[in-house]
């Protein structure tokens, strides 16, 4: 440990609150650009055991631009954040916090479903719920910044990173976006000690890489960027977002953490942005790699300059800022704006007054992973998970003779990705929540029959026999290794492992009934599954709650009401494949289409295996005739889409509405159809319910060639139904002027 630095006390103003501006002035050049770095938790004193010199000369930096670095990456545990604070201060001549900022992404230690599970939930107040419940944990035990949500519009399922996201469509995006904001912000970040500061990423279209291959190029018109992929970061920061975090991809040609088109014009200037911006993990320095710097000085320099804030993991900027200043290259005054964005979010968060803001051990033991917690993960699980096929065989019955086979029978890997504060060990496995459910005249036989990669042996298969002899129903849970999610798991092949695929096939010769669980993180290619399987139920990764939640849903105790926003492909020859898709001027099944000269594939079909939107339940939803208002709509004068419900089933379920148009003439091409509104209703059985929207003309309107938002007279196609496939067609005109 260094010698302590002699300390002084940071200015105040009238009112008590630091002088943030005489502060700014008081600090060094070098010490100004320190606050500009973050490093992880290994650089610093008081975390834990271990020597800070090896972190610090694999990344080229002294002890004294760590004592006077800004934030924290990866901080969390009370008493640790304490610790580093503690020590960070006795360094920090100025008396300057550090922020501690981590990736708190679908909760903290409690984990909530992934965001993909989330977003086909369809459900707002649950998913700001789960935000809200994570950043009180992230809060207690020291975070002050979360980087999340994510954003990002994604509609290649082989990018492992769709995990992370709410699905293809940018309204239900949008609204995903302030959700989660809300959630881990609340009204008052300052004053309310449960809530962190949100971090919107990756600015901007990361969902968007070539191939899937994540850090891949990207390439958008300017139209189909402010269209489809923007509107969520516009949402989340409309919310109040404190932070944005680059993205790894070019945007039109420059790689994002170096674009100050899009970073200085659009974010900062256009939408007004005064928060802090971030670069990803070492994105400075691999402006490098991308090509249009020549060494770390021109990325430090093109980075301020697109108005970079803070540099995540990399010393390009401490290491070559001063520099640039003496040479005039850089005006000091863009890293005085940089720097003091940043202390004005740690005078915001308190942490002048109290550097340790919530942090608090005992605390911290009562309130994390708590059963008031542990039971909104559980609901929101429920609601996360989709029904894709169900012949009868599902609900089960409580006193049924069930086999529980294959790889995810009894494995806790059921959190997902960005769970790194929780633990395998604590989750429900599917065993616990079915064993839970059963009566003392039922019986459940468990056997893995398989790895989730390596093929089952002899011994595997004589242990799955014997589970399924007595048995009315095999329930076969399957999946992907959580670390075939995520970032840096782009999979070309996103069908099931090859050894769950023949597990599947040598139990369907059994002639028994199946139902299988799915524990995945992106859209499969089910052929190999969906027809030999009697019931599929897509439960993602659902979190601490997994088998509890799913158990409650097999057992009928929850009638299942998820909806898929992200289209399930027929194959992976079809990706991309997402239902606001362009028409073509030879489209298939068009009134006037020809046999082959049409745009399609010849060996497979144009439509995804499952649409946008679908989701089954144990209830039998019947929609009604559905009318317009008027069928002609103004400026002044919207229209109201109406639609009949009816539960004709035998148990109370919730059914998602969901209103889509189609602009039939635009200036440009426009989707075939877009979701423009929707309503979750629940019914008893019999029971039925008018449901209403009301369709105004600023929901019609989109990005002109000229990239005016407007819309146009003409004709358009209200569609309502239960998904984006299935869908009563009401036409209508616009008149404007």
């Amino acid at each position: 440990m260094s010698n302590q630095v002699q300390q002084q006390q940071p200015p105040r103003t009238a009112n008590g609150e630091v002088n943030l501006n005489e502060l700014l002035q008081q600090m060094t050049l070098d010490e100004k650009i320190a606050q500009l770095i973050q490093l992880a938790v290994p650089f610093y004193e008081g975390a834990g055991e271990g020597q800070i010199t090896g972190p610090m000369e694999s990344l080229g930096i002294a002890e004294e631009t760590v004592h006077n670095s800004g934030s924290v990456l990866g901080m969390a545990g009370a008493q640790d954040v304490i610790n580093v604070q503690t020590a960070h201060l006795k360094n920090n001549r100025h008396g300057i916090p550090l922020l501690m900022m981590a990736d708190i992404v679908h909760g903290f230690k409690t984990i909530f479903p992934v965001p993909l599970a989330i977003g086909c939930s369809w459900d707002m107040e649950l998913a700001e719920k789960s935000a809200a419940v994570a950043a009180k944990e992230a809060a207690v035990s020291g975070v002050h910044v979360t980087f999340a949500p994510m954003v990002d519009l994604v509609r290649d399922p082989r990018w492992g990173r769709v995990v992370e996201a709410t699905g293809e469509d940018p309204y239900l995006n949008a609204e995903f976006a302030k959700a989660f904001v809300r959630g881990f912000q609340g009204k008052d970040l300052a004053g309310d000690m449960d809530k962190v500061a949100a971090c919107v990423k990756h600015f901007a279209a990361y969902g968007a890489a070539e191939a899937g291959r994540d850090y891949n190029t990207v390439d958008l018109s300017d139209r189909q960027m402010r269209e489809f992929y923007l509107p969520a970061y516009k949402a989340a920061l409309d919310e109040g977002c404190e932070m944005v975090m680059t993205s790894f991809n070019t945007v039109d040609g420059i790689p994002a953490t170096g674009n100050a088109k899009l970073m200085r014009k659009l974010l900062r200037e256009e939408w007004g942005f005064d928060g802090i911006l971030i670069s990803d993990w070492g994105a400075v320095k691999e402006l490098i790699n991308h090509g249009i710097a020549a060494d770390e000085s021109e990325a430090a320099l093109k980075a301020l300059k697109a108005g970079v804030d803070i540099e995540m993991m990399t010393a390009c900027y401490v290491k070559n800022l001063a520099e640039l200043v003496e040479r005039s290259e850089v005006d000091e005054a863009l890293i005085d704006e940089a720097v003091l964005r940043i202390l004005m979010l740690k005078q915001k968060l308190g942490l002048f007054e109290n550097p340790f803001r919530a942090a608090n051990p005992e605390l911290e033991r009562e309130v994390v992973f708590c059963e008031e917690h542990k039971e909104a993960a559980r609901a929101l699980a429920v609601k996360s998970c989709v029904l894709l096929k169900n012949e009868g065989v599902l609900p089960l019955r409580s006193d049924a003779k069930l086999a529980l086979i294959g790889p995810f029978a009894t494995n806790g890997d059921v959190l997902g990705p960005w769970s790194w504060t929780g633990s395998k060990d604590d989750a429900i496995t599917l065993e616990a929540g079915m064993k839970a459910k059963l009566t003392a005249d039922a019986k459940l036989s468990v056997a893995e029959g398989c790895g989730i990669l390596e093929a089952g042996t002899e011994a595997q298969w004589e242990q799955v026999l014997a589970a399924a002899q007595e048995a009315d129903i095999i329930v076969l849970a399957l999946g992907e290794h959580s670390d075939m999610n995520g970032e840096a798991a782009s999979r070309a092949d996103i069908r099931l492992p090859q050894a769950q695929l023949e597990l599947v096939r040598k139990v369907k010769a059994l002639n028994k009934p199946i139902a299988v669980v799915l524990f995945n993180g992106r859209p499969l290619d089910l052929h190999g599954v969906i027809d030999e399987a009697d019931a599929i139920l897509e439960a993602w990764y659902p979190g601490s709650q997994a088998g509890h939640a799913v158990a409650d849903l097999l057992f009928g105790d929850a009638n299942p009401s998820g909806r898929l926003t992200m289209s399930f492909p027929h194959s992976v020859g079809q990706v991309p494949v997402y239902y606001n898709a362009y028409n073509t001027g030879r489209p298939q099944g068009a009134p006037d289409a020809q046999v082959r000269y049409v745009s399609q594939f010849i060996d497979i079909p144009n439509e995804p295996l499952l649409p946008f939107g679908f989701g089954l339940s144990y209830s039998d939803f019947a929609y009604g005739e559905a009318e317009l208002s008027a069928d002609l709509m103004t400026e002044a004068a919207p229209i109201t889409v109406s639609v009949t419900v009816t539960n004709k089933g035998n148990v109370a379920g919730v059914e998602t509405v969901q209103l889509y148009v189609r602009d039939i003439s635009g200036e440009v091409v426009r989707p075939v159809k877009e979701l423009k509104d929707y309503r979750q209703i629940c019914l008893q059985p019999g029971e039925r319910a008018e449901v209403s929207f009301v369709l105004s003309e600023q929901q019609l309107r989109y990005y002109h060639s000229d990239l005016t938002h407007a819309s146009d007279s003409g004709a358009f196609v209200a569609f309502v139904g239960p998904n984006s496939k299935t869908n009563t067609a009401l036409p209508f005109r616009l008149v404007k002027g």
